[in-house]
């Protein structure tokens, strides 16, 4: 029977865990750094839960039989990635098991500030019914408009099906590129970043945050969108550089933005970005539904089988392939 650990966490419904555990695994469930996790440790061959940012080299000598890291998201960006390699264990992201989620988020946070949910909801509540200032308020369709998507992994080709179901021309933009006959399956168009840019009238960022990938979207980037343009952020908070992105949205640079994650999460509750009347934001909630502690548990116990039986294991990260 292949020993597992479950890192608990407040967004891991356990319940749902044991449930589809197999009967091929016993695992315990522990906090990070847990005396419990600390004592199952040695034994464990696979480790399944989020990034933590003291797994270093220490932690990996104490765990001498591990053969996994399965991470329960999609982004791996907490994980000391070279103590990994040193201590030749494979790091596994999920699978695209949020790919879903993140997807509709995405869509979900477009409509919120195309339309100005947020204000509109406001008004009604307040017994203002349409409010003080109807007619400067603008809003708008989703039809017809150009959706340009920054990272075309799953997540952003899930995201560009959906806009294509609203009648958006949707481009995108990936160091990655697909073939001409791929993209036209999928009805997207390759562009250049900065093309994209100053041509989408919706932004919607999909890449993982890597050295290249922080503050991508910094002051200079910004001014290259519309006026009229908003940005869309389900990824992570440092892809964009947030001080330049609060004065834009101050200045006029860019109509609005839709943002589900934080340079520092949680925020501060003195971020400036609260006052803003042309922001939508979620608490980093477009990956966790409850549809989703499904398909992420699934998957993490699939490859724990999969690395136990002595075969090798689906969606290690690109920088431990090969």
């Amino acid at each position: 029977m292949g020993k597992i650990i479950i890192a608990d966490n407040p967004l891991n419904e356990i319940s749902i865990a044991r449930d589809l555990l197999p009967p091929a695994l016993d695992a315990v469930v522990a906090k990070h750094g847990s005396p419990e996790f600390m004592a199952a440790l040695p034994d464990a061959e696979c480790l399944v839960g989020f990034g933590d940012g003291s797994m270093d080299d220490a932690f990996y000598k104490s765990a001498p039989k591990l053969k996994l890291v399965q991470l329960l998201s999609a982004g791996y960006d907490r994980i000391d990635i070279e103590a990994a390699r040193r201590a030749r264990v494979p790091v596994c992201n999920n699978g695209g098991a949020n790919s879903t989620a993140v997807s509709e988020h995405a869509i979900l946070l477009m409509l919120a500030v195309s339309r100005s949910l947020i204000w509109q909801h406001a008004n009604v509540a307040g017994g203002r019914w349409r409010g003080n200032n109807s007619s400067e308020v603008k809003l708008y369709e989703m039809y017809g408009k150009t959706l340009g998507i920054v990272g075309l992994g799953i997540i952003g080709r899930k995201t560009a099906k959906l806009a294509r179901a609203f009648g958006m021309r949707v481009q995108y933009y990936d160091v990655t590129r697909l073939s001409e006959e791929h993209a036209e399956q999928i009805g997207v168009r390759f562009a250049l970043l900065e093309e994209l840019l100053k041509t989408s009238d919706i932004v919607s960022l999909h890449v993982p945050l890597l050295a290249s990938t922080r503050h991508m979207i910094n002051a200079e980037r910004l001014k290259m969108m519309k006026p009229s343009a908003y940005l869309i952020n389900t990824c992570r908070g440092p892809v964009i550089d947030e001080p330049a992105l609060i004065e834009a949205l101050s200045n006029g640079t860019i109509a609005g933005a839709g943002l589900d994650v934080f340079d520092q999460e949680p925020p501060p509750p003195d971020n400036p970005i609260f006052a803003l009347p042309n922001v939508v934001l979620t608490a980093h909630f477009a990956g966790p539904t409850w549809d989703t502690q499904f398909s992420r548990f699934r998957n993490a116990f699939d490859n724990c089988q999969r690395v136990i039986r002595g075969e090798r294991p689906l969606w290690i990260i690109p920088e431990l392939q090969g």
